[in-house]
């Protein structure tokens, strides 16, 4: 089994046409139907459902807390190398910035890991550059040996892998891959990432599948929001994420939606989405799917993240540094991109509290977990 059929099946100018017809009252069967489709998606994500703003805010809140109760997971990423093979328009890591490169060791993983478990942390998303010679499945392998005694939950963002590579890191104590397309736009993904192994659209196409063979306990889906139309790449992320709970039903999954921030060598979005639009996507997604877990990083503003928190998300990040050694190792190193909401741990912890959030720091034992299967 392989996504790319049921991608290909879908042309990216038909989707975004129908898309943009979408009416009111394909909006108002959507917002009425006891189960709703991808076709009902189109319609929640299309201008014809701003005016239906607040009623899909209303439903999206309650569905959430059915399902989630008030608790809102905290994570922190854990940047370990600034290292990239790849050209990448928009990332301040990409290899034509003349940028100095730095890629922790085993000693500064856990100075690093120090500060996390002071703040509280056992959720630590590991995030890497794409370079495999010098943070390959070699150095994966022994950043999941080193943090995994610290840590109840290891998620990573780093570069696809083979399925015998994943096989290879769940054993260690891998649990969450996080894995962006970037935009399923075929020519704009060629535009944007020139050079590198990430140029290859088809390979990372088909990395949740590899993800999903291998067994993966949960992975994460999501688009830079600017390098295309959103909408249209939005619904190419639910069609993913539909076809992926279908045929590897035993994994969780997770949404995320970056949108371009200032970074070095940055490009200018060529969609800016609005904070309403955000607004109305996170909804969409929540009306769509009620289990998926929708995060929300430290990107966004602190008015942003203290209001949209109550219409669907159950991850946020806080205390965010987004260079290797950015907590205590090296704080001057280079950003991968500016962060927003510069807030503490603690303080993310003190509003969701005052929201009637109870924030969680640890959502699940390994040895539970061990003995459910």
């Amino acid at each position: 089994m392989s996504f790319r059929p049921f991608f290909e099946a879908h042309p990216w100018d038909e989707v975004k046409a129908r898309i943009y017809a979408k009416t009111a009252a394909d909006v108002e069967r959507a917002l009425a139907a006891p189960h709703r489709t991808l076709e009902d998606f189109k319609a929640l994500i299309s201008p014809a459902a701003v005016p239906y703003l607040e009623q899909m805010a209303q439903l999206s809140h309650q569905l959430t807390r059915k399902r989630f109760g008030n608790t809102v997971q905290l994570y922190v990423p854990l940047y370990l190398s600034n290292e990239c093979q790849n050209i990448c328009t928009y990332c301040g890591f990409s290899l034509d910035n003349k940028i100095r490169r730095r890629t922790l060791s085993s000693v500064e993983m856990l100075q690093e890991a120090a500060v996390l478990k002071d703040w509280g942390y056992e959720h630590v998303l590991l995030v890497t550059g794409e370079a495999n010679q010098t943070v390959g499945v070699d150095y994966l392998e022994k950043a999941l040996r080193t943090l995994r005694p610290h840590f109840a939950h290891l998620s990573m963002e780093v570069q696809p892998l083979d399925q015998e590579d994943y096989e290879r890191l769940i054993p260690e104590g891998l649990n969450t891959v996080l894995v962006y397309q970037e935009t399923y736009h075929r020519d704009d993904y060629k535009k944007h990432h020139p050079k590198g192994k990430k140029s290859n659209f088809n390979y990372r196409l088909d990395t949740p599948d590899r993800l999903g063979r291998a067994g993966i306990h949960k992975m994460g889906l999501g688009v830079l929001i600017g390098l295309e139309d959103w909408r249209t790449d939005c619904f190419f992320t639910a069609l993913h994420l539909d076809y992926l709970e279908r045929t590897y039903w035993q994994t969780k999954y997770s949404l995320s939606f970056p949108r371009l921030r200032p970074a070095e060598g940055l490009l200018q979005p060529k969609v800016e989405m609005s904070d309403r639009e955000l607004v109305q996507l996170i909804c969409a997604y929540r009306l769509l799917n009620e289990e998926v877990e929708l995060s929300i990083s430290t990107r966004e503003s602190p008015v942003f993240r203290d209001n949209v928190v109550k219409l669907g998300i159950t991850s946020i990040s806080a205390g965010s540094k987004t260079n290797p050694g950015g907590y205590v190792v090296a704080p001057e190193s280079l950003e991968q991109f500016e962060i927003s909401d510069e807030r503490s741990p603690a303080e993310i912890a003190a509003m969701l509290r005052r929201q009637g959030y109870e924030p969680v720091w640890k959502d699940w034992d390994a040895t539970l977990v061990g003995l459910a299967r």
